[in-house]
């Protein structure tokens, strides 16, 4: 079985590869998919074969199926450009024929109101109408999403979100890869949808308090209101679209779009998966 990793030099694919290799799998048997081929040099370094996948160059995504039995979609970074780059991988998935095509969506996408959630639907709708062989992946947050917070709030003392008491049931991004590898690797689960998140769901107090833990020092949570957070955001020199998608994501999370967790990730992966505080350390 040859299976295609698509973004297989962003931080979910290296991810993935690695747990594949742990699991067993011959590097011969993986095709890292890389836009920018000079960044996969380690990877072809391990035997890895790399090759050529741009999402907005079709021929490419084409010509890296030549041999491909399943394929990881990770979904691409670009908001607003996604539909369209995804289809080109699915549409290329059905021409080759592949056995499985697992996809990285988010939680509830087809149902959520979460800012992020539509590209994704729009991808799941594709793939059911392509009739491709598929794994659907609705990864809740990464905790490594909130380094960037976890910096700014040890830094001054305060955690500031407009997302209320709503809850994040996050996980490191090695459990969701290690959930992709078990996917691809294992026969079965084709036609499932598996709404993956952390053992734990928490809130914006807690997530203070560990950044406390760590830091060493006082961490406070202060609750904003979307209008409250949208002008701290422009005081920060923040653009209006970059704030308007920032407080339409902490409202999603106020309205409990992250907050579901029923231990699907873990039984998958065969452990618990990786506590807040450990995933923060490990992220910084």
């Amino acid at each position: 079985m040859t299976i295609l990793i698509t973004g297989a030099t962003g931080q979910l694919g290296r991810l993935v590869i690695d747990s594949l290799l742990t699991r067993g799998a011959d590097p011969k048997s993986i095709v890292a998919g890389a836009r920018d081929l000079s960044k996969a040099a380690d990877l072809a370094d391990r035997g890895i074969r790399v090759v050529s996948l741009d999402y907005d160059d079709a021929a490419s995504v084409d010509a890296a199926f030549d041999g491909v039995d399943s394929v990881l979609l990770v979904s691409g970074s670009e908001v607003g450009k996604r539909t369209a780059q995804h289809k080109a991988v699915v549409d290329a998935a059905k021409a080759a024929g592949v056995s499985k095509l697992v996809y990285t969506s988010a939680p509830k996408a087809t149902t959520s109101d979460l800012v992020l959630a539509p590209e994704h639907k729009a991808t799941e709708e594709l793939i059911v109408a392509s009739g491709v062989p598929a794994v659907v992946l609705r990864n809740n947050w990464y905790t490594e999403n909130y380094a960037g917070s976890m910096a700014h709030a040890a830094a001054s003392g305060v955690l500031s979100a407009s997302v209320g008491e709503g809850k994040v049931a996050s996980a490191s991004r090695r459990d969701f890869a290690d959930a992709a590898a078990v996917v691809l690797l294992e026969d079965g689960h084709i036609g499932e949808v598996y709404e993956l998140g952390g053992d734990v769901a928490w809130d914006f107090s807690e997530l203070a308090a560990t950044i406390a833990e760590i830091a060493d020092r006082p961490v406070e949570y202060q609750a904003l209101s979307s209008e409250e957070h949208a002008a701290y955001l422009t005081a920060a020199g923040l653009d209006e679209g970059t704030i308007g998608f920032l407080t339409a994501l902490d409202a999603g999370i106020r309205e409990g779009a992250l907050a579901d967790t029923d231990g699907t990730l873990a039984r998958l992966i065969g452990r618990p998966t990786t506590p807040l505080a450990e995933g923060l350390r490990a992220a910084v």
